[in-house]
């Protein structure tokens, strides 16, 4: 074996024992936080603007409701938008969400203002992205205050797309069955080896931020602590969904270019959203092998065609939603 595989392989042995004693810290740390809905406005029906305060990100974080059908208590969703997740959610604005949730029996929970954060805790204040501690907040302060306002059953679920993905999974991954079910669309599930360190020192750069201040110099204690294919073993018991296109145009990504009312800015939003999606067709197989390695369930969908983009983003939310209600005994 060469000197740069047994390095390798050392780096590795020491990120799994590092990742396997994470999750006992992060889940006593949620014991202690408190927080408590204070503004919401309703949008529709059964569609809220909701406000939070976060102690740990020291403002007001503002996201919507989507109120299940049928009579509650309901199980409740987090749905994490893509790296741009600013006023209120890709997956209302372009995603067709608030139509697909309309007739099922869930409340789905859409966080706003966390563009390029990853969704997770930062080291230090960004000049371009601000003060972020996501992980903190979605896991110790968001329940606590949004469950009992919505009147929860206590089961839930995450799930998002892109930089949402992997940001959902991250979640899953560090704090073991606080999540019933995780789905991950078109995401890049590691952060050491080289393309998923590239993906989310890109992710965060594409907004202006320094990764260097997210977790450091790459490689380093928390870059190996946030590798959910690393640390896929403490996701066994939770239902998992992966999908991924191969970043071939189809018939609806086509069709928007058509629609578009500057084609040629379209074609080339969608040749950015060709390599995108190829690359997250790779992150999704090498984590869905680290599953099947560790003999972990989780249902894979691969499209014949589909880019990064939200038409196709939000034809995999009906199969997601499936193996998702799974989790819910529906």
């Amino acid at each position: 074996m060469s000197d740069s595989r047994i390095w390798r392989t050392a780096v590795v042995a020491a990120a799994l024992l590092i990742v396997a004693s994470l999750p006992v810290t992060a889940a006593a740390d949620r014991n202690a936080l408190r927080t408590s809905v204070i503004n919401a406005d309703r949008i529709g029906p059964r569609w809220e603007r909701v406000e939070v305060e976060s102690e740990a990100m020291g403002r007001t974080v503002t996201l919507d409701v989507l109120h299940g059908s049928g009579d509650g208590p309901r199980p409740t969703l987090y749905l994490l938008d893509g790296v741009d997740a600013e006023g209120v959610s890709d997956w209302l604005t372009k995603g067709h969400a608030a139509d697909f949730f309309a007739d099922k029996p869930v409340d789905v929970v859409f966080p706003a203002g966390a563009t390029g954060s990853m969704y997770t805790d930062w080291q230090r204040p960004d000049t371009a992205l601000g003060w972020n501690r996501w992980e903190t907040f979605l896991t110790g302060e968001l329940p606590g205050a949004i469950e009992p306002y919505l009147h929860s059953d206590g089961r839930r679920a995450i799930a998002g797309v892109s930089m949402g993905a992997q940001g959902a999974m991250m979640l899953a991954h560090r704090h073991p069955g606080f999540y019933r079910a995780v789905a991950g669309l078109s995401g890049c599930y590691s952060t050491i080896d080289g393309p998923g360190s590239a993906v989310t020192a890109l992710t965060v750069a594409s907004r202006g931020g320094n990764v260097v201040k997210m977790w450091g110099p790459l490689g380093t204690f928390d870059w190996v602590t946030h590798d959910s294919t690393l640390g896929a073993e403490a996701l066994r018991g939770t239902v998992i969904y992966l999908s991924a296109a191969t970043g071939v145009p189809g018939m609806l990504d086509l069709t928007e270019v058509l629609r578009a009312p500057d084609r040629m800015a379209a074609m080339q939003t969608a040749g950015g959203g060709v390599a995108l999606e190829a690359g997250a067709r790779i992150c999704t197989e090498t984590f869905a092998k680290r599953l099947s390695d560790l003999r972990i369930p989780a249902t894979v969908h691969y499209e014949p065609t589909g880019i990064h983009a939200w038409e196709d983003f939000s034809a995999q939310l009906g199969p997601a939603w499936d193996t998702l209600a799974t989790a819910f005994g529906r």
